[in-house]
């Protein structure tokens, strides 16, 4: 096997420097800033700071709101995660079967991911409009009266819709990449030995795609996790009252809102650990199933 070789043994440090550096400085840092903080109480006008030790953290986890929106977090991420994975796999599918035509299907799918979040929530308020919007209208012919930012559930829904709409796209492409990758043999080979197209599917061609979709799974938890604070603020038009909001979302309100500083700190650390854990629990029993060819 060929291996780098380097005349100046500090030249490959060099190299990994950069990297490094954005890492400390973006990731490192805050998160130690954080948990510092959340040993303290704060007064966000004088800069003072009263160290209470772990008096943050029981606060926040014996608090009845934390803990609902707790749950909320997990149903939307679980919601989120299985119905984005769901589509997008049935759209692979559907376009590794396409002989023509293929381009411009999946330009047109992969636009979406091109549209920032706030964007996404910007288009969702639209669709949603209690006045104009065609969900609206559309669910209202079956006698669903749909009020979102009144009704608490309504809200949730339209949070979740788009939110799986906006990660479709990328879970589009790489359940694509990943049927095209299987080898031709492989799949002649199936079709012989099981000519039912659904059976063959889940049989054979579902479990080679297992390092693919465990893959998307990780990637779309933390997605749901964090990246739809754009969504979900700007579909709550920055009035949350009594609509749901998820983990990530509540240390922003508390912290920048509630001016909670040493309480806005505990809960990011407490959502970190958290999904630091899952991720670990998803490696270690979920990892042992799938098989990489």
């Amino acid at each position: 096997m060929y291996k780098a070789q380097f005349t100046t043994p500090i030249y490959p440090y060099l190299l990994l420097l950069p990297q490094m550096a954005i890492i400390a400085i973006f990731f490192l840092w805050p998160s130690a800033e954080a948990i510092r903080s959340s040993f303290f109480l704060s007064d966000p006008f004088f800069g003072s700071e009263t160290f209470v030790g772990f008096e943050n953290y029981t606060d926040a986890v014996t608090r009845s709101d934390y803990m609902r929106v707790a749950w909320f977090t997990l149903i939307f991420t679980a919601v989120v995660t299985f119905v984005s994975l769901a589509i997008a796999l049935i759209l692979a599918v559907a376009a590794d079967n396409v002989l023509r035509g293929q381009g411009p299907y999946k330009t047109l799918l992969m636009w979406v991911y091109a549209i920032a979040p706030p964007v996404a929530g910007l288009i969702g308020i639209m669709l949603f409009d209690q006045h104009i919007g065609p969900i609206v209208r559309f669910v209202a012919l079956f006698g669903w009266e749909m009020q979102v930012g009144v009704d608490y559930w309504d809200s949730a829904i339209a949070m979740m819709v788009v939110a799986t709409w906006k990660q479709i796209p990328i879970n589009f492409i790489f359940f694509l990449s990943g049927l095209q990758s299987i080898p031709k043999g492989v799949r002649e080979a199936a079709a012989i030995d099981n000519p039912s197209p659904s059976s063959r599917f889940w049989t054979i061609i579902f479990p080679l795609l297992a390092p693919t979709s465990f893959f998307l799974m990780i990637i779309n938890i933390t997605y749901a996790f964090f990246e739809t604070f754009g969504i979900i603020d700007v579909m709550l038009k920055g009035e949350p009252g009594n609509n749901p909001v998820t983990l990530v979302y509540k240390v922003f309100l508390d912290g920048f809102r509630g001016n909670d500083l040493g309480g806005s700190s505990a809960q990011s650390v407490i959502l970190m650990i958290f999904v630091l854990a899952l991720t670990i629990v998803q490696f270690r029993l979920i990892e042992r199933r799938v098989h990489y060819v």
